[in-house]
């Protein structure tokens, strides 16, 4: 199997799922319907189809969560082959390999890393009156 297809069978949507027979209640004031009702419109989506995305997306269970961290790592390996190369380096097919398995292993970490920061700087820019974009 070649990599591509083994990143493609991952990300590829399940044919087949059980079937969804549990729900979660939980109250809101009137302001956090009109947040949550916002924030759903603007994703081109129902309150209710974004709020379990944003849950399952939270707990790490979306695609999305994958599709980030395989975009990382893209980054992860660009960054680190353009750099010798701009330099004028020879980049040799072991050094690639040593790349790709650093990439492997720390894209989960850096994914994480990365969203971090996307959190922080989101708290910023809305704590002080300024709307993201």
């Amino acid at each position: 199997m070649t990599p591509a297809s083994t990143i493609q069978s991952r990300l590829a949507p399940q044919r087949t799922r059980a079937a969804r027979s549990e729900s979660f209640a939980t109250r809101f004031t009137q302001d956090e319907v009109s947040a949550i009702e916002q924030a759903a419109h603007a994703a081109g989506m129902s309150a209710r189809e974004w709020s379990r995305e944003v849950l399952l997306d939270a707990a790490g269970k979306t695609t999305r969560t994958a599709l980030f961290t395989e975009l990382i790592a893209t980054r992860m390996l660009l960054v680190n082959l353009l750099k010798p190369l701009a330099l004028g380096e020879k980049v040799t097919a072991s050094w690639i390999t040593e790349a790709m398995t650093m990439v492997r292993k720390e894209k989960h970490k850096a994914a994480q890393e990365v969203m971090q920061q996307y959190t922080q700087q989101a708290g910023k820019e809305t704590s002080d009156g300024n709307t993201m974009g």
